[in-house]
């Protein structure tokens, strides 16, 4: 009885170290994307690849990692990832253009895999604790991203070797957690799933609806990672503190994770607090456009919505699904077209902000972009699940 619980504990603790990593070495991207681009030339549409490129790597790879899973153990997958992740991040650290782009594919495709497995391991491991511990997972990766966004410019202006080091330096948190996974490598597992048992479900309704809410949840976050700031900055606020106010946005964020939990244990099911969360998440971009100067306020109101969309959007995975199979199929799925649409957004806005000289035109859209998650959410919350046979 005593193993049991340590190898549990053990686990959690893997879970939670491995959830670390799957944003802190996207997040600190953003503030030094003006010292890379002057450092090595790079035309503004080529910088930006470096936050589009895991995006599109996630949607690409995304599909296969359940049939990867059902090969190879998704314990094994998973230690694999870490090592990817650690290897593009120590290659990132390189300051040239070659290893600065090669290190953030490979950072793409391991976080990819770790996108997809973290809520099909949940859903096979506790199935009973799928709420709390999506909360709590989500919270640690949201809390290392915020801190990544906060410390990448003061890193590069202290530490040796300036922007490289403060990309590079996330290998370390990498590393621990592949060291923490590795018990998980020889534990004993449940047998891989029945051929055929990876297929995504595709022609499930309410699979599209996690799907949707999956892939909106992550277009907003997204499109404020990569241009909140410079809305502000546009709006009269500093470089300096449009950077902290999006600290203060992904902190909020953070905060609010932590209540989900709780106020899903009240409902029957989610459909209202989902929805409603959307509702603030609309008000914040509403806000924006209405009274922009008021940067303060609609940071904190879009950290309020964001936070607790992106643990419905990935506790739905679990809570929506029969069996760890399932959750591992609807988890491919929603991440690979979520993540797609998540990759188109950032692109959209800046091209709705050249066309329309202006911030107006590109924050409407996102205002009909959360007003769509509203009625997707009435769809995802609903106390059902996609059926074993739906994955088929």
């Amino acid at each position: 009885m005593e193993n049991t619980a340590t190898r549990r504990i053990l686990l959690v603790w893997g879970l939670l170290v491995v959830a670390a990593n799957l944003r802190a070495s996207l997040t600190g991207v953003g503030p030094l994307l003006d010292q890379v681009r002057a450092d090595l030339g790079l035309a503004p549409a080529v910088a930006g690849l470096l936050n589009t490129l895991p995006l599109l790597a996630f949607a690409a790879l995304s599909p296969m990692v359940p049939r990867l899973a059902a090969r190879w153990g998704a314990d094994r997958l998973l230690g694999g990832a870490l090592g990817v992740l650690a290897l593009g991040i120590a290659i990132r650290w390189l300051p040239a253009a070659v290893g600065l782009f090669a290190g953030t594919v490979l950072i793409g495709a391991g976080i990819a895999v770790g996108n997809v497995l973290l809520p099909s391991l949940v859903k096979r491991d506790f199935p009973a604790r799928v709420g709390l511990l999506t909360s709590a997972y989500a919270t640690v990766m949201g809390g290392v991203a915020a801190v990544a966004s906060g410390v990448a410019v003061p890193i590069s202006e202290f530490a040796p070797g300036g922007w490289a080091t403060a990309l590079g330096c996330w290998v370390f948190f990498a590393v621990v957690a592949l060291l923490l996974w590795l018990p998980q490598l020889r534990a004993r597992r449940p047998a891989a799933p029945a051929p055929g048992g990876h297929r995504l479900p595709w022609g499930s309704g309410l699979a599209w609806a996690v799907t949707a809410f999956m892939g909106l949840q992550s277009l907003g976050f997204y499109v404020v990672v990569a241009w909140l700031p410079q809305v502000f900055q546009d709006h009269g606020v500093s470089p300096a503190a449009a950077g902290w106010l999006l600290f203060l946005l992904q902190a909020v964020a953070v905060l609010t994770s932590l209540a989900v939990p709780g106020a899903m244990r009240w409902a029957r099911d989610q459909r209202a607090l989902a929805a409603s969360c959307s509702a603030v998440l609309f008000l914040g971009y509403l806000g924006l456009v209405l009274a922009p100067e008021r940067a303060l306020l609609w940071s904190v109101v879009l950290g309020l919505g964001g936070g607790a969309c992106l643990v419905l959007a990935l506790a739905f995975i679990g809570l929506r699904a029969q069996d760890a199979t399932v959750a591992g199929a609807l988890s491919a799925m929603a991440q690979s077209i979520g993540y797609l649409l998540a990759a188109v957004g950032p692109v959209v806005f800046g091209l709705l902000h050249t066309v329309s000289s202006g911030w107006r035109v590109p924050l409407v859209l996102m205002c009909a972009a959360a007003a769509a998650q509203v009625v997707v959410a009435l769809a995802a919350g609903g106390a059902r699940s996609v059926p074993a046979e739906g994955a088929q």
